[in-house]
């Protein structure tokens, strides 16, 4: 298994640190182009998540990703050092009492891009797997 990690500030613009490192990660390992928009959307999501909730915006707090690549998956891990979150009792933002929320999507989302979704660590590290 190859992997590659960075850590980032939990700065907004540090998005666009993200995205080029997906595209570098592209370049270094065959991500097929079918999977490729489902883990920008959902990497993306995920980092932001976790600077905006996790970390709450405190720019001396860092997002840790880490990318996981064998022949059959990658996986990329992503961690805050928030207190986490009950990601075991989210509310479907799809269903009518919960469309006027706001929040609640962004992990209804990556559920459905990635092919597999793990919360560790009182939710503060997500793992985000995509088959190969």
């Amino acid at each position: 298994m190859k992997s590659i990690k960075i850590s980032i500030p939990s700065l907004i613009d540090n998005i666009k640190i993200v995205e080029s490192f997906i595209d570098n990660a592209r370049e270094q390992f065959p991500i097929d182009e079918d999977i490729y928009g489902n883990i920008m959307i959902s990497v993306t999501e995920c980092v932001t998540n976790a600077i905006l909730h996790g970390n709450q915006k405190n720019k001396d707090k860092t997002v840790d990703l880490e990318l996981q690549f064998d022949e059959e998956q990658v996986t990329f891990i992503i961690k805050d050092q928030g207190p986490g979150f009950d990601y075991e009792h989210l509310e479907d933002p799809t269903s009518p009492e919960n469309l006027e929320k706001s929040g609640g999507r962004g992990i209804y989302i990556i559920k459905h891009l990635c092919d597999e979704v793990k919360f560790e660590d009182q939710g503060s590290k997500a793992l985000l797997t995509f088959y190969m």
